[in-house]
């Protein structure tokens, strides 16, 4: 392209060539011990909270409305109504499942399974049960290199090098976040695992059946639009990729917490993960002074524009640990 063109491609290009190693721990067990200490009333949060059910089973009905009411509307019409409002709806059902992976919806750990496979019904694709599997060794093991699958590949890194490639990163998150566990960490299927694809298989055969093939597109199409360039996405990025130096995890407390569980408490919801979604604000009205101070994120949108356009940020930019694991790797436990 010439001199000019390779400045501006340069210039253009991400900085970052490896992740942000590091030998310490995690940060949020020694703050969980902390906050605990001088606030152990925090304890009496822990538990599951029915409250977001019903709200919940509203959104899969309203998936499965839109999903009929599809055949009506016109291409454009059709592709709008599944990103914004679709996207929102399946995003939202995605993090409902994030509920019940930590069990926090319902009093027993097979009710809060089978709850996940319900929310799937309204996504259109089977996830609740293996999230639950990896998410767990995200809280586990948070940020080691084959455990943690929430952490990006070095080819993603390698590759997602300039704002073009960044876009296209974002549009494709929900393929990286199906597809990276299985080239990471693959684990055996197990009889939730069966069950939940078995399910969804029957219930996306139903809405083609009734609905027609557009019905089911409507559904994909929502959560593929809705994982991906997507104002709700922003979480993904706004989480755990590093934004200020020496801080890992972040949270936001803006007004798309109320469609999303709250999972913008990042923070709180790492330092206690058996503390429900709609109990997370409380965490941080009894600890002010664990919080206030960390650096947080004022917009999830603002979010992926900074991921595309600065040069600072890119796949690499997460914190990979150093060492041996401590403990035993058990994709049961939430802490």
């Amino acid at each position: 392209m010439g001199k000019g063109g390779e400045r501006v491609e340069k210039v253009a290009s991400v900085k970052r060539v490896d992740f942000h190693h590091t030998e310490t721990k995690e940060p949020h067990s020694i703050r969980r011990k902390l906050i605990l200490e001088k606030h152990p009333e925090i304890e009496k949060l822990f538990g599951y909270d029915t409250r977001p059910a019903p709200y919940a089973v509203g959104l899969v009905v309203f998936q499965l409305t839109m999903a009929y009411l599809s055949k009506y509307m016109n291409g454009p019409v059709f592709f709008l109504t599944a990103w914004l409002i679709g996207g929102a709806a399946s995003h939202a059902l995605s993090l409902m499942t994030h509920e019940v992976s930590h069990n926090l919806v319902f009093p027993t750990k097979e009710q809060n399974e089978y709850f996940g496979v319900f929310c799937n019904i309204g996504m259109g694709l089977p996830s609740a049960s293996t999230f639950k599997r990896y998410h767990m060794e995200h809280h586990q093991f948070q940020g080691y290199d084959g455990i943690d699958v929430d952490i990006p590949t070095p080819y993603e890194g390698k590759f997602f090098t300039t704002p073009l490639r960044k876009v296209l990163f974002l549009l494709l998150q929900p393929v990286f976040y199906g597809a990276r566990p299985d080239f990471v960490r693959p684990k055996t299927l197990n009889r939730m695992d069966i069950i939940n694809r078995i399910a969804i298989v029957i219930s996306d055969a139903v809405v083609f059946y009734f609905f027609g093939i557009w019905g089911l597109l409507y559904l994909i199409l929502s959560l593929l639009l809705g994982m991906g360039l997507h104002p709700c996405a922003g979480h993904f990025i706004a989480e755990h990729y590093v934004f200020e130096a020496g801080h890992e995890t972040y949270s936001y407390y803006g007004p798309l917490n109320m469609l999303c569980w709250n999972v913008g408490y990042h923070n709180e919801h790492h330092d206690f993960p058996r503390v429900p979604g709609w109990r997370l604000p409380e965490v941080k009205r009894i600890a002010p002074e664990f919080y206030n101070n960390l650096p947080q994120h004022k917009s999830w949108t603002y979010v992926l524009w900074r991921f595309v356009m600065d040069p600072e940020i890119s796949p690499y930019s997460r914190v990979v640990r150093a060492g041996k694991v401590q403990g035993t790797i058990d994709d049961t436990k939430a802490e």
